[in-house]
């Protein structure tokens, strides 16, 4: 094993992520002929689901050791060619193309007078090609479609997208849901039962989490999808308007990383540690131990876990600015009995995330904060880098202006 292991050194600088090794001890801390570390908890073999008692150990075993081989070398200064390869990493992300105005499909739903306006409007904003506009036709009103119903309005969509579509956005704020998954999920990795739970278990894993690709279509046939979600039209050319506004602009703002008391929504604290040695020294972030935060005029990324978050409007979040709350039903846009994640676009931030069913804590079901920073560091669009950070995305939804990427010298 460890001279395996040492072969795969390359992989290691290069951002390459093992999820394939079998690895029987815990914890397991190798070092690569001096220069990179394999830091993780322990890697299940693939194809096997976690078993542990406690969801936070689970998590923390996949997505913690996932994540630490794709940016391990930010964290030993000592080896400079692992640091100047770790450079190269975020540089290559940054250059390629990855998924903007011609490689995203808008799909605009002919019967709702709202939708085909903000299509319309991102359609100018953004400059999308004739070709990627899809239009299809169902009822409104709805918060959940039939997975009936879902199969033939994708066979629609899917009938109008060209191969050259990476990624989808959506005009609407309802339906959000396909039975047990969100409709975003849907869109990306088909309607699929594995994707959905009953009760508190774990659910398929998506191929591109914490992915260095740029072609989700190309490499793995899925087309991650957000929702541009508003209700109303003004709410949606805010929207529009911030992530266009935040291109290129390489925003010095914070990180903030809120450790709430709310116990069992305050899981993802136990990744702020790791979190905070990778990329502390790339962007300015701080632990806050409260259940607000107010009166703030520099975030840039606000994560917490509450059912309800108090203050969000009295800060300002920055052009591209990415916040969300870990609870239970925080994708129900329309009509949660917790608070919404609508409303951190309302008081002002370009991106979110929030559960559609029933997820329970499971820290792989909902961003990880380190991941989604450090693909946004490195040149990722919105949707890119915030599905890249969840590794169970089947029941939560991400809404925002995807092709926003403000950390970019010039703008796509």
């Amino acid at each position: 094993m460890a001279e395996w292991l040492k072969a795969q050194h390359w992989k290691c600088c290069l951002g390459v992520t093992l999820t394939r090794v079998r690895i029987p001890l815990s914890p397991l801390s190798a070092r690569l002929d001096g220069d990179c570390r394999l830091d993780c908890f322990w890697v299940l073999p693939e194809g096997e689901n976690s078993r542990s008692s406690s969801n936070v150990v689970d998590s923390l075993a996949v997505i913690g050791c996932k994540f630490r081989l794709l940016v391990v070398c930010l964290a030993l200064l000592g080896n400079q060619g692992c640091a100047q390869t770790t450079q190269q990493l975020f540089s290559s992300q940054a250059i390629q193309p990855g998924v903007n105005s011609t490689r995203l499909g808008v799909i605009v739903n002919a019967a709702d007078p709202l939708s085909v306006k903000i299509g319309q409007y991102y359609q100018q904003r953004r400059q999308i090609p004739p070709r990627n506009m899809i239009t299809v036709r169902f009822a409104t009103g709805q918060t959940v479609l039939s997975p009936e119903a879902f199969q033939q309005l994708k066979e629609a969509v899917e009938n109008q997208a060209g191969d050259h579509i990476q990624a989808f956005a959506l005009t609407w704020i309802a339906p959000y849901r396909v039975d047990c998954m969100s409709i975003t999920a849907a869109f990306t990795l088909g309607f699929d039962l594995s994707h959905c739970a009953e009760g508190c278990k774990p659910i398929r894993s998506s191929p591109y989490f914490n992915s260095i690709s740029r072609e989700p279509y190309t490499d793995f046939q899925i087309r991650p999808t957000m929702a541009i979600a508003a209700r109303t039209f003004d709410q949606a050319k805010a929207l529009i308007d911030r992530g266009v506004s935040a291109d290129g602009t390489a925003p010095q703002g914070t990180a903030y990383l809120m450790q709430t008391s709310d116990a069992a929504r305050n899981v993802r604290s136990a990744l702020y540690p790791m979190t905070l040695q990778l990329l502390g020294e790339r962007f300015h972030l701080r632990v806050v131990t409260a259940d607000r935060l107010e009166n703030q005029t520099d975030v840039m990324f606000y994560f917490t876990g509450l059912s309800q978050v108090e203050g969000i409007d009295r800060n300002r979040y920055l052009p591209g600015a990415i916040a969300d709350h870990l609870t239970s039903a925080g994708g129900m846009l329309t009509n949660s009995p917790q608070m919404s994640s609508l409303r951190w676009l309302e008081a002002g931030a370009t991106g979110s995330y929030g559960a559609v069913v029933e997820p329970c804590n499971f820290l792989q079901k909902f961003p990880h904060p380190g991941v989604v920073m450090f693909h946004y560091l490195a040149g990722n669009t919105l949707i890119e880098a915030y599905w890249k950070s969840v590794a169970q995305p089947g029941q939560g939804i991400f809404i925002g202006e995807p092709l926003a990427r403000p950390f970019l010298a010039d703008k796509p």
